[in-house]
């Protein structure tokens, strides 16, 4: 096969910034064999605050990659078997049916499928499936403050630290705001046992006597002072509180319903195919 390549001149590449010239026609830039590559093809922003030599340098990158990808393209068209080709053509046939599926599906599920799901269908799902929610590891809610060996007053933090008045709590914040290296409050969030493990220089090899037998802890290195204040704990083996999963079940809500939505959509459409008489089977 004859191949004909094209570079364009400087001023066909700086046409490149520009979708058309002036006289409406797009400009060629270059061609390989009956492949044609045009000026606004090349992805170039008069935006983007490339001086002209590094957009002209841009554009000659481009079209080079573009003819060196069209000569191998055109070679493995020459040498492939048609074995092959008919291969690759099935593969993209499937591919092009399946993206075209997906994206219609994804289109209908936009526009018709519900996706809130209630209170009360979160708590109904966690009762009805409890045996799905065992815990994997140990989870607990917890305070924790980090303070350097060098901060004052750290016997008042400590007080501080053990109380749930509500003036204690906000002197504490107040004082951790000051002088705390890290200061976590999770409230009513759960968290893994293994999160605090990673802030604390002890290595705590029996979780479940540590939370059994400590509400608060203490333990310090030679640079800070590790406080902890355990106010619920679950065990490993356990079933998972509802506050803990609530974001899982939600997931596991709308997949469902995705699955029932795409399902009810085959359905219908291959029904009204067999009322419109859309398709024929000849042999079975």
């Amino acid at each position: 096969m004859t191949r004909i390549i094209t570079f364009c001149s400087l001023f066909l590449i700086m046409a490149a910034c520009n979708k058309y010239n002036n006289n409406g026609n797009r400009e060629l830039v270059a061609q390989v064999g009956d492949k044609y590559l045009f000026a606004d093809q090349i992805p170039i922003n008069k935006n983007n605050g490339f001086s002209k030599e590094d957009s002209i340098s841009i554009a000659r990158n481009y079209i080079d990659r573009w003819i060196r990808n069209e000569l191998i393209l055109s070679k493995a068209e020459e040498n492939l078997s048609e074995e092959y080709k008919t291969e690759i053509n099935t593969k993209l046939e499937k591919t092009r049916a399946n993206l075209m599926i997906y994206q219609y599906e994804q289109q209908m599920m936009l526009q018709k499928m519900d996706t809130t799901v209630g209170e009360q269908e979160i708590m109904d799902y966690y009762d009805n499936h409890l045996q799905n929610f065992t815990l994997q590891h140990n989870i607990l809610k917890a305070l924790f403050l980090k303070l350097p060996v060098e901060a004052p007053n750290i016997d008042r933090a400590r007080s501080w630290f053990r109380s749930d008045r509500q003036d204690d709590i906000q002197s504490l914040e107040g004082y951790a705001y000051q002088f705390a290296e890290k200061y976590d409050d999770f409230g009513e969030n759960w968290i893994s046992m293994n999160f605090l493990l990673r802030e604390l220089p002890d290595n705590i090899k029996n979780e479940s006597y540590f939370l059994r037998n400590n509400q608060y802890y203490e333990t310090s290195d030679s640079a800070f002072h590790y406080l902890v204040n355990i106010r619920d704990f679950r065990l490993k083996g356990s079933i998972a509180p509802l506050e803990y999963v609530k974001n899982d079940i939600r997931t596991i809500i709308l997949n469902n319903r995705k699955i029932d939505f795409l399902q009810d959509l085959e359905t219908g459409i291959y029904n009204e195919g067999i009322r419109d008489n859309s398709f024929k089977v000849f042999k079975e």
